[in-house]
């Protein structure tokens, strides 16, 4: 092997070692997740019902959903064959913002789980969301005939105040956010 052969494969060695290892930093470097946001799916007794609080008690604003036959969500292990018409709700205009699935499945009621207190059922307990006037959210509520709970809302600290709901399967809402007069 000539000295030039050498120097080529070491070179070539060395741009290798590098260009892997600067592929290893920027894997590294990479977030773990391709969004920041989060999507939340709800099976619902009535989707009907259950987008209506979402919308004029809760102040979501309804995006186009999704329909996926039941034998694709089987393949998925996520029913047994039950078709999934989900309905999505985002916050705001939905740009970056999480969204919540709704979804209901006439064929294959579920079972409610024992939602007395957040601590009564193990799994997911509540949603929490953040607004910006406190005041339009209990109008709202008022409005729809919806009740808070305990005493609520009650002051955090700050400007801040917080409001409990539950949506129309007894799942805990919470509304953190400043009243606004």
């Amino acid at each position: 092997m000539t000295i030039t052969s050498r120097i080529i494969s070491v070179s070539v060695w060395s741009l290798s070692f590098f260009l892997g290892f600067n592929y290893i930093a920027q894997a590294e470097d990479q977030p773990v997740f391709s969004k920041k946001t989060v999507d939340l799916g709800i099976v619902v007794s009535d989707l009907k019902q259950a987008a209506k609080f979402y919308i004029e008690v809760v102040g979501m604003k309804e995006v186009p959903g999704f329909k996926v036959p039941g034998k694709r969500v089987a393949q998925f292990g996520l029913t047994d064959n039950q078709p999934v018409v989900a309905r999505r709700f985002v916050l705001n205009d939905g740009e970056d913002s999480s969204s919540l699935k709704l979804m209901a499945f006439p064929n294959a009621p579920g079972k409610r789980s024992s939602q007395k207190f957040i601590h009564s059922t193990l799994g997911f307990s509540y949603l929490t969301l953040f607004v910006n006037d406190m005041a339009g959210v209990v109008e709202r509520a008022k409005k729809a005939g919806v009740k808070m709970l305990g005493e609520t809302p009650s002051q955090l600290g700050g400007d801040n105040y917080l409001a409990v709901y539950r949506d129309p399967d007894g799942n805990f809402i919470e509304l953190i956010g400043p009243i606004k007069k």
